[in-house]
């Protein structure tokens, strides 16, 4: 029964054009990265050039903020497209400089802060406080190891924000209670950033940061480890051209909202519906 199975997922492989010995024999390339919407985004769409027009063998690893760039740094995994910088990751990039290679951005524009619906009245994070009860005391956090969660932790710190408390959890999460504060005309907080597929779902805003803590426009970056370029020349390339506007990821965040939606197939409907750009990336 085994061999059967394996015979038959053979032929439904070479059906497909997808060559298991040949993309073995090119080697395998693994992407780690953050679960949040815009890196799952940018990494399978990476990982499905690399398969679909490259023939490698493409692996996707999610982890932890501080897992990921230290994964690089080890030789672990060979790239990531998810770097917030210069101030998100900045304690990571500081402490690993030279165990990585900074290939530049990917994306521009890039923001983070603390978001809220547009119908609240307030419009800077020092009225906060005052306002503590409004928004329940918290705010609805992330993974505790995000670059923004620190910057959140530093920005209750600096304003002095005594009656709110940073609630970790997860895009998901954060998401959620966004959702639910919404249908319910509430104030609610969260650790927000752009791009994201809610600023497009829901009417939302910034509150200004006057203390600078979430820093000004960042771009989102790709980080390879040291020997890339050596060992696999046409990897380090595709991942050296690799960019695109933040319209064009928001439409594969878009994509990976639909009910029963697949990261991969959602990566691959937009290589294939954007060859020009994929041949840019691929330098044809």
């Amino acid at each position: 029964m085994l061999k059967k199975g394996l015979l038959v997922f053979s032929m439904l492989a070479l059906l497909m054009g997808f060559s298991p010995a040949k993309a073995e024999a090119k080697g395998t390339v693994t992407i780690t990265y953050v679960e949040w919407d815009c890196a799952v985004a940018s990494t399978y769409v990476v990982q499905a050039v690399l398969q679909e027009k490259l023939g490698y063998k493409a692996e996707v690893l999610p982890v932890s903020g501080a897992a990921m760039w230290q994964a690089i740094a080890t030789g672990d995994a060979d790239a990531m497209v998810t770097a917030w910088l210069p101030v998100t990751h900045a304690g990571y990039y500081e402490q690993l400089e030279g165990q990585v290679e900074n290939l530049g951005p990917l994306a521009h524009g890039a923001k983070i802060g603390l978001v809220v619906p547009d119908y609240v009245t307030i419009s800077s994070i020092d009225e906060m406080n005052a306002n503590a009860d409004k928004f329940r005391g918290r705010i609805v956090g992330i993974d505790p190891g995000a670059g923004i969660m620190s910057r959140t932790e530093e920005a209750i710190d600096e304003y002095n924000l005594t009656n709110i408390e940073l609630v970790e959890g997860s895009g998901a999460t954060m998401a959620a209670a966004l959702q639910d504060a919404i249908q319910n005309k509430e104030w609610v907080a969260v650790t927000g950033w752009s791009p994201h597929w809610k600023f497009g779902r829901w009417s939302l805003k910034y509150l200004d940061d006057p203390k600078g803590i979430y820093g000004e426009e960042e771009y989102i970056g790709t980080i390879v480890r040291h020997g890339l370029k050596d060992d696999m020349p046409e990897v380090y390339a595709f991942l050296d051209n690799f960019n695109w506007t933040q319209e064009q990821m928001a439409q594969v965040m878009v994509m990976n909202q639909e009910r029963g939606s697949d990261p991969y197939e959602s990566a691959k409907r937009f290589i294939e519906e954007n060859p020009e750009l994929v041949n840019e990336w691929l330098g044809s």
